[in-house]
């Protein structure tokens, strides 16, 4: 059975930086991984931090990231609009409103080691940790 999941960005840099169990759940077949279209940003935002975090090259970092992106369900943010007022005033953070609005919008929860976004009763929040007890990973 496949699960569906909302990655959030932080998860995604996790697995860029080293070579972890996080990437392999990344790849796993039986997950199917949902973001918002904002995490090119992000990526793109931060990259050069990452870069230096890795022990990657830029050819390297180049490859991994276009791997992570073929794996992840990329939806554009005007497609979150109906539940943008909702996510608002569910998020203990405006850095995770697209997050949950995906979440919110797909029905699934999300993945994230952010213990804030645990404040909420909205959309169930897995840690990697809580992803691999309950699911078997």
């Amino acid at each position: 059975m496949e699960e569906r999941i909302v990655i959030d960005a932080n998860i995604l840099f996790s697995a860029l930086i080293k070579n972890s169990f996080t990437a392999k759940i990344i790849f796993d077949k039986q997950i199917k991984l949902y973001s918002p279209d904002f995490i090119i940003e992000e990526f793109l935002k931060y990259h050069d931090l990452i870069i230096k975090k890795t022990y990657r090259n830029q050819e390297e970092f180049n490859q991994a990231t276009h791997m992570l992106m073929q794996v992840i369900n990329i939806v554009p943010i005007d497609e979150l609009v109906e539940f943008l007022s909702q996510a608002e005033m569910i998020s203990p953070d405006e850095k995770d409103i697209l997050y949950i609005a995906l979440a919110l919008k797909l029905g699934i929860p999300i993945w994230s080691n952010d213990k804030r976004l645990k404040n909420q009763n909205s959309v169930k929040v897995y840690s990697t940790e809580e992803l691999i007890n309950c699911f078997g990973l």
